[in-house]
Parts: structure tokens; C-alpha cells; sequence
């Protein structure tokens, strides 16, 4: 289990979208990738979901939680070798395991939290909850998104990791972000 959830070095830039759902990390994904034209890695749990939701029309249990992490990390490794200098993932393991933690009141598989210790991203980019929240078949706690958003900023602080927070439009999102990099890698 533990080498299908290891990270692979590589030599980019790692920039991570973190945050709660509907706050524009996917969006946000993209336009830097095309921005950079380097690789973006989707959000697998969003696609392993759709596709239980679609054929089962059940929803995430407890038995889903490593086989999304080991497909968001091959995801990610895939990924990290076509690079051009920059990655930018759309979510990582540690979001998982914020989740995990919230909707399983505090609760997280053992090797989901180790995986993430091992984890190195150079930037995270923590996206605020001041857009709309958008219903699909797998959101739901549009109630409860200043609570995720604490929890999503609190691990981060926790770990001291290096994190912005990203608030307004998805233009302004993109040029704050583009300054940031540009800011802090010189690029």
C-alpha cells in the first residue's frame, strides 16, 4: 500500500489548490497550466465519485478512501514527469485527509495521514469560499463552508506550510496567483 501512495520527485514546481467545494480549485487549475503550459492534475476523487454516483448512485464510504488516494498520487506521478517546470494540482492528499478527518469526525486511514507527512508541494494555494457555491451530485454542505474553510487553513497552518489565500473573481484568483509565483519563484 505504502509505495502506491508515494510521491515521486520530479523537477517542477508543485502549486496546490486547497480548499473546500465549489471554491473554483479546478478553474483555477487550468488557467495556470495554460498560463505556465505545463500539466494540471484533476481532482480524482471528484471523477472516482461521479462514476460510483452514476452507476450506484451511492456515495463516498469509508472502503473508497485509499483507492482515491492511490488514484489522485498515480494521477500526480503521471503527471509530475510531463511537466514543464510547474505542476499544479488540483487538490492533493492532504485535502483528502481534511475531509476524511470532518466527515468521519476525526477519523482518517493510518496510511492516507503518513502518505501526507512524506508530501512536498512548494506552494498551496488555499481558495476562498466568497464565490457562489454551485449544487452538483456530489456537493453538499454548502452551510458548513466556513467551517471546512477553518479546517482546510488550520492543517496548513498546523504543518506550517507555505499557503495563500485566494479570494474573488476567477480573473482575480488568476492574477493574484500569477503574482505570487512570480513573486516568490522568480518566474
Amino acid at each position: 500500500m505504502e509505495k502506491t501512495l508515494k510521491q515521486q520527485v520530479g523537477n517542477c514546481l508543485k502549486i496546490v489548490m486547497f480548499g473546500p467545494e465549489s471554491t473554483g480549485k479546478t478553474t483555477l487549475a487550468k488557467q495556470l497550466a495554460a498560463h505556465y503550459k505545463t500539466e494540471w492534475v484533476p481532482e480524482y476523487m471528484r471523477s472516482y465519485l461521479q462514476e460510483k454516483w452514476d452507476n450506484e448512485m451511492e456515495t463516498i464510504s469509508k472502503d473508497d478512501l485509499l483507492p482515491i488516494a492511490q488514484g489522485q498520487i498515480a494521477s500526480e506521478n503521471s503527471a509530475t514527469k510531463r511537466a514543464n517546470g510547474m505542476l499544479f494540482c488540483d487538490t492533493n492528499l492532504l485535502e483528502l485527509q481534511v475531509y476524511c478527518e470532518y466527515y468521519y469526525n476525526g477519523w482518517c486511514p493510518r496510511e492516507i495521514k503518513e502518505a501526507t507527512g512524506n508530501m512536498v508541494y512548494d506552494l498551496y494555494f488555499l481558495t476562498g469560499i466568497d464565490i457562489p457555491w454551485q449544487k452538483d451530485d456530489l456537493r453538499d454542505r454548502p452551510l458548513d463552508r466556513s467551517t471546512i474553510f477553518r479546517s482546510f487553513e488550520n492543517s496548513l497552518k498546523a504543518r506550517n506550510l507555505p499557503f495563500i489565500v485566494l479570494k474573488g473573481t476567477k480573473e482575480e484568483r488568476l492574477h493574484q496567483a500569477t503574482a505570487e509565483i512570480h513573486k516568490r519563484f522568480r518566474i
